[in-house]
């Protein structure tokens, strides 16, 4: 049951397991950040990127919620300090 589990941050009605269409998908990328138009993500999948994971039914692309919302928090990066400050710390200890 998987596809059935529901992530903490996301209304009670949605699933992992839902399919979403290219304009749902980007609209769903938009709430975690990661801006991508409809064709961005055609044209991602179609030159074989790193885009997030879609499966096709009929010749049409879906992306599941769970594996496109994983997707979205993995290109997030950790919190990281400015170069000046790397550089005040660095001249700090000289």
């Amino acid at each position: 049951m998987t596809g059935l589990r529901r992530h903490p941050m996301v209304d009670a009605e949605e699933l992992d397991a839902d399919l979403l269409t290219r304009t749902e998908a980007s609209a769903y990328l938009a709430r975690y950040n990661v801006r991508m138009k409809p064709a961005t993500l055609a044209r991602i999948w179609s030159v074989g990127q790193d885009g997030p994971p879609c499966q096709h039914i009929r010749r049409k692309p879906f992306y599941p919620r769970g594996e496109l919302r994983a997707w979205a928090l993995r290109q997030r990066t950790a919190l990281r300090p400015s170069r000046t400050s790397i550089v005040l710390v660095q001249a700090e200890e000289l």
